[in-house]
């Protein structure tokens, strides 16, 4: 089982969202997050002053998914949420030693 954690423009998650769905991904997380990579803010007005804004809002995407099906995920977060421009976000991919669902006291696969 893989954990995929994709950090994206927030005016993408519908999309990347829909796309997921049709995969028969179930469940996902996220969270309205803050940050900085290579782009290093920008730069923006208010009220005719100039300010520079060093953190951008970002989505922050969680998915738990089989390893079966994580290269299809991936491949799906990468088609939708890409723009071509900098500040299209990252992916991440992480080992999960488990799953509990816990209304069911389901593991491992079956809590999916």
């Amino acid at each position: 089982m893989k954990m995929v954690v994709a950090v994206i423009k927030p005016f993408k998650l519908e999309e990347v969202r829909e796309a997921l769905v049709g995969l028969g991904i179930q469940g996902v997380t996220v969270t309205e997050v803050q940050g900085f990579g290579r782009q290093k803010g920008q730069t923006e007005q208010y009220r005719g002053a100039e300010y520079l804004v060093d953190f951008l809002p970002k989505i922050k995407l969680e998915v738990a998914v089989s390893a079966e099906i994580v290269d299809q995920v991936i491949d799906t977060i990468l088609e939708k949420s890409y723009t071509g421009k900098i500040g299209d976000g990252k992916i991440f991919v992480y080992e999960l030693e488990d799953i509990y669902r816990i209304r069911t006291r389901e593991r491992g696969i079956k809590a999916l």
